[in-house]
C-alpha cells in the first residue's frame, strides 16, 4: 500500500482519485449492444451472452424445476444463514415504512402525500468470480416490502448455463417473479427495452462491473430509472491507537478482495498503527484465496496519516466513501460530523462485513464520491411519492385571487381562468 504523511489538501484530489478506467471506449460498446437488443430482442441477448458468458441456450428463463433442484443443494446452514439475514433486512426496511403526510394549508385547502410502489422492478445479480446472493436479499426484500408487483431479476450463467444455486435459493425465498439467466450489458439492456422473454422495466437496481455500471447510466436515457451510477467498491477506515491492527486490516482486505478495481483506504493519527496495519495485511493476505485479486487491489490502496481528527474528517468528506468505518476513540466527533458516506460502521467490533451480510442495512451504495449526493438503496428506492389535493368552495375562495394575480403576472390566461370560472360560480350561486 502507498504510504502517505500530512498531505496538503490541494493534492487530495489527487492522492484520492479512484482507480477507474476511461468510459469512452465502454460506452460505444455499450451503444452498439443497446441498439442491437432493442431491434432484435431475444436474439440479440443471446448473442452476446454467448460471446461474452461462453454459452448458449434456447430458454434464458429459469424454470420451477432449477429452481427446485437449487433448493435441495444448498447446505442447511447457508439456508439459515441466508433465512437470518433476511429477516434482519426485513425489519430494517420495515421500520422505513412511513405513514401518509396530510395537511390543510389553508382553511378548505387539504393537501397529501403517500407513497406507491414502483410496478416493475429490475434486479441485476453480478455472477463472476463471487456471485452475491446476498445482493438479492438486499434488493428482493425492500422491493417485497415496498409491494411492487414484478420483480425481475438478471445474472450471468457459469460456463454450464446455470445460476448459482444460492441466488435461486434467495431470489425464490424473497419473491422474485421471473429470474433469468442474462448478464452484462445485454441484461441491462434487455429490461431497459424488453425483449420476446425479458419484461421490461421501470427502475434497474444491483452493482456491477464498469460495463453494467454504463449501460445502467444509457438506460436513463431510454426512460428507465435506476438506484445510482455505482461502480467498483470502495472502504475507508479512520482509526487511531484504540484500533486493533488485525481488525483493520481484515476490513481493509475484505474490501480489497471484491475485485482488482476496488479500493481501500486507511486515514489515522497514528504512525504506529499505520505500521502495525500494514504487517497484519501482509500477513493475512497471504491465506486469502483471492490473494492475486486482493494484492491488485491493495497496490491502488492508501495508508494516509494526518496530525489529528479535524483534517482526517475534511479528507474523508472530500473523497466520500462508500462504506466507512470509524475506530476512534472519540467516536462521536465523526459520527455526529461526517456528511458523505453510504454506510457507517462503528467501533472495533462492526466489520463492514456484517452489512454486506446480515445486520440488516443495505449494502446497495453510492460509489466513486457518488455518497456525496445519493443514497443506498432503502425502502423508499422501490416507492414514488405521489401527492394529493382536494379543495371545497371555501377553499377556491380562499386562495383563488392569489392564483388568478400570479397566473396573470405570468401570461397564462388560462391558468387564471381555470380559477375565475369557479369563483364567478360560487358566487352566482353555480
Amino acid at each position: 500500500m502507498n504510504k502517505i504523511y500530512n498531505p496538503k489538501p490541494e493534492i487530495w484530489s489527487e492522492i484520492l482519485k479512484r482507480p477507474t478506467k476511461t468510459i469512452d471506449d465502454i460506452e460505444l460498446t455499450v451503444k452498439e449492444i443497446f441498439r442491437e437488443v432493442e431491434k432484435k430482442g431475444d436474439e440479440a441477448v443471446s448473442k452476446y451472452t454467448s460471446l461474452f458468458d461462453s454459452v448458449k441456450f434456447e430458454n434464458i428463463e429459469v424454470s420451477s424445476l432449477e429452481i427446485e433442484q437449487a433448493i435441495v443443494t444448498i447446505p442447511e446452514d447457508l439456508k439459515s444463514a441466508i433465512q437470518l439475514a433476511k429477516s434482519n433486512i426485513e425489519k430494517f426496511h420495515l421500520a422505513q415504512k412511513t405513514t401518509k403526510v396530510e395537511v390543510e394549508t389553508t382553511e378548505g385547502v387539504y393537501c397529501w402525500q403517500e407513497k406507491r410502489p414502483i410496478q416493475k422492478v429490475g434486479l441485476y445479480i453480478p455472477g463472476g468470480t463471487a456471485p452475491l446472493f446476498s445482493t438479492v436479499l438486499m434488493l428482493a426484500v425492500p422491493a417485497n416490502i415496498a409491494g411492487c408487483k414484478e420483480i425481475v431479476l438478471c445474472s450471468p450463467p457459469d460456463k454450464n448455463g446455470n445460476i448459482n444455486p444460492a441466488i435461486l435459493y434467495a431470489a425464490n425465498l424473497c419473491g422474485v417473479t421471473k429470474i433469468l439467466k442474462v448478464g452484462g450489458i445485454q441484461g441491462i439492456a434487455g429490461m431497459t427495452f424488453g425483449t420476446e422473454t425479458i419484461p421490461k422495466v421501470y427502475k434497474i437496481f444491483g452493482p456491477g462491473n464498469q460495463f453494467v455500471t454504463v449501460a445502467k447510466q444509457l438506460a436513463t436515457q431510454f426512460g428507465v430509472a435506476i438506484d445510482m451510477p455505482a461502480g467498483p467498491s470502495e472502504l475507508l477506515i479512520v482509526a487511531d491507537n484504540s484500533a486493533i491492527p488485525a481488525f483493520i486490516a481484515s476490513d481493509l482486505l475484505s474490501q480489497a478482495e471484491h475485485g482488482i478495481d476496488s479500493q481501500v483506504i486507511l486515514v489515522s493519527t497514528s504512525k504506529i498503527l499505520i505500521d502495525e496495519v500494514e504487517k497484519e495485511i501482509q500477513t493475512q493476505i497471504a491465506d486469502l484465496p483471492r490473494k492475486n485479486i486482493a494484492e491488485k487491489a491493495i497496490a491502488n490502496s492508501k495508508l494516509i496519516y494526518v496530525e489529528n481528527n479535524k483534517i482526517a474528517l475534511e479528507l474523508i468528506d472530500e473523497y466520500g466513501p462508500e462504506h466507512f468505518i470509524i475506530c476512534t476513540k472519540d467516536e462521536d466527533y465523526f459520527v455526529n460530523n461526517i456528511g458523505n458516506a453510504g454506510s457507517v460502521f462503528i467501533g472495533n467490533y462492526t466489520p463492514e462485513s456484517a452489512g454486506d451480510y446480515a445486520s440488516g442495512t443495505n449494502h446497495t451504495l453510492p460509489t466513486n464520491g457518488y455518497a456525496k449526493n445519493y443514497s443506498g438503496v432503502n425502502l423508499d428506492s422501490f416507492t414514488k411519492s405521489m401527492t394529493f389535493q382536494k379543495i371545497s368552495e371555501k377553499g377556491i375562495q380562499n386562495i383563488g385571487k392569489a392564483i388568478e394575480i400570479m397566473a396573470e403576472a405570468e401570461g397564462l390566461q388560462a391558468h387564471k381562468n381555470a380559477v375565475t370560472l369557479r369563483l364567478k360560480a360560487i358566487e352566482n350561486g353555480k
